[in-house]
C-alpha cells in the first residue's frame, strides 16, 4: 500500500506466470465485462494483460491498480467513464492477473521505475501518445512517475494520496513508533517467514488488507474473490516481496533502471494539470499539505470523507468525476 498513516494498514501483492499471446482474450468468463474486453499484448518485457472499453478514437484513460488490488477496483469507474466516450485501458500490473514476464530469466524485478516503464511501454505498444493517467497505491505511484519523468505522455492526472515517488534514502530514517508499526508488514515481507507466510496465506492475509485500509468498506466476499484470482499469478509473491524489500534497500533493482531512480531520488516536480485524492486512509496527511508543492500545473485536491484507501472501488463515482475533471483542466 502506499503511505500508510497510522491506523491504514496496507500490503502489496503481485505474481506473474507465462502467457505468450498476442492482442488474444484469456479467461473468458471476464471477455465482456463492465470493463470491457479483456486482451493481451506484448510490451517491453512483458505480456500484458488489460481490458478495453469505450470507442477506440476517444480519449485514452488509463487506470491503474494497487496492491493487494487488481482492475477490478475500477468496476464502476470505466463503465461512466466509457459512456463519456473515453477509451479507458485498465492493465494488470507486473505479477497480477493474466500479465507474464515473457521470459523466465527476466528478474522480477517490482522496483518503481520498473512499473511505470511497463506502462510506457504499454501505451507504446497500444499506439497511444498520451493519455490521461489515474491510480491509487502502487498506481499511483506509477501515475506520478510518468508524469514527473515522461510528461509528454500523460494528458492530465489523478492521483490518490498525492506524491507516491519512492525515496530510498529517505526510506532509511526512523519514524515515530506509532507511524512504525503502521508499516508492520514491511517489515514482516523483510523477513523469510514472511515470504514463506505471504506465499501460504495470500489470501486470508489480502483480505486482512483490505479490512485495515478501508475499516467503513462493507465489501462482500464475492468482491474480494473477484479481485483474488489476480493473486494467483505466479510470480506475485516475487514481486511482492521484491517491491518492500527494494523500497528499504534490503534488495537490489537493476542497473538498466539507475538513471531512471536517480531522476526521481530528486523528486521532480509534477507540471501536468493533476487532482490529487485524500481519504481516511491518510490521517493527518488528508490536507494534501506535505506534497502540493511537488505538483505545479493546474491542481485541485480533493478530500473524501468516510472512503478507505481503494478509492475508485469505494467512490467510483468520486474517482471517475476527478478524471473527467482533471481532463478538462488540461483542454
Amino acid at each position: 500500500m502506499e503511505k500508510l498513516i497510522l491506523n491504514a494498514v496496507f500490503l502489496i501483492l503481485i505474481t506473474t506466470g507465462s502467457l505468450h499471446a498476442q492482442q488474444t482474450s484469456a479467461h473468458p468468463q471476464d471477455q465482456e465485462s463492465s470493463l470491457g474486453v479483456l486482451k493481451q499484448i506484448d510490451a517491453g518485457v512483458l505480456n500484458i494483460g488489460y481490458t478495453e472499453a469505450g470507442p477506440v478514437n476517444g480519449t485514452p484513460v488509463i487506470l491503474l491498480h494497487g496492491w493487494p488490488y487488481d482492475i477490478h477496483s475500477y468496476n464502476e469507474v470505466v463503465p461512466i467513464l466509457s459512456q463519456k466516450g473515453y477509451r479507458v485501458i485498465t492493465p494488470y500490473l507486473r505479477g497480477f492477473g493474466t500479465t507474464r514476464f515473457i521470459s523466465p530469466n527476466t528478474m522480477r524485478n517490482a522496483q518503481q521505475s520498473a512499473v511505470a516503464l511497463d506502462i510506457i511501454a504499454l501505451m507504446d505498444a497500444l499506439k497511444i501518445n498520451k493519455a490521461v493517467v489515474g491510480g491509487f497505491d502502487w498506481g499511483a505511484r506509477t501515475a506520478d512517475i510518468m508524469a514527473a519523468l515522461w510528461p509528454e505522455r500523460v494528458k492530465a492526472l489523478v492521483s490518490v494520496s498525492g506524491y507516491l515517488v519512492t525515496n530510498l534514502e529517505a526510506n532509511k530514517n526512523p519514524l515515530t513508533p506509532e507511524a512504525e508499526y503502521g508499516w508492520w508488514y514491511q517489515y514482516y515481507f523483510s523477513t523469510d517467514r514472511g515470504e514463506k507466510g505471504y506465499a501460504k496465506n495470500a489470501y486470508e492475509f489480502n483480505k486482512l488488507i483490505w479490512k485495515s485500509a478501508s475499516p467503513k468498506w462493507n465489501f462482500d466476499t464475492a468482491t474480494f474473490d473477484q479481485t483474488a484470482e489476480s493473486f494467483k499469478n505466479p510470480d506475485h509473491t516475487a514481486i511482492v516481496i521484491h517491491n518492500y524489500r527494494w523500497r528499504l534497500s534490503l534488495a537490489k533493482g537493476e542497473p538498466k533502471y539507475d538513471n531512471l531512480e536517480k531522476r526521481l531520488d530528486k523528486r521532480p516536480v509534477i507540471n501536468v494539470s493533476t487532482i490529487t485524492i485524500a481519504s481516511d486512509f491518510d490521517g493527518p496527511a488528508a490536507d494534501g499539505k506535505a506534497y502540493a508543492k511537488q505538483f505545479t500545473g493546474k491542481y485541485v485536491h480533493k478530500i473524501l470523507n468516510g472512503i478507505g484507501h481503494n478509492v475508485p472501488q469505494e467512490a467510483p463515482k468520486a474517482f471517475a468525476e476527478a478524471i473527467i475533471e482533471a481532463d478538462s483542466m488540461a483542454n
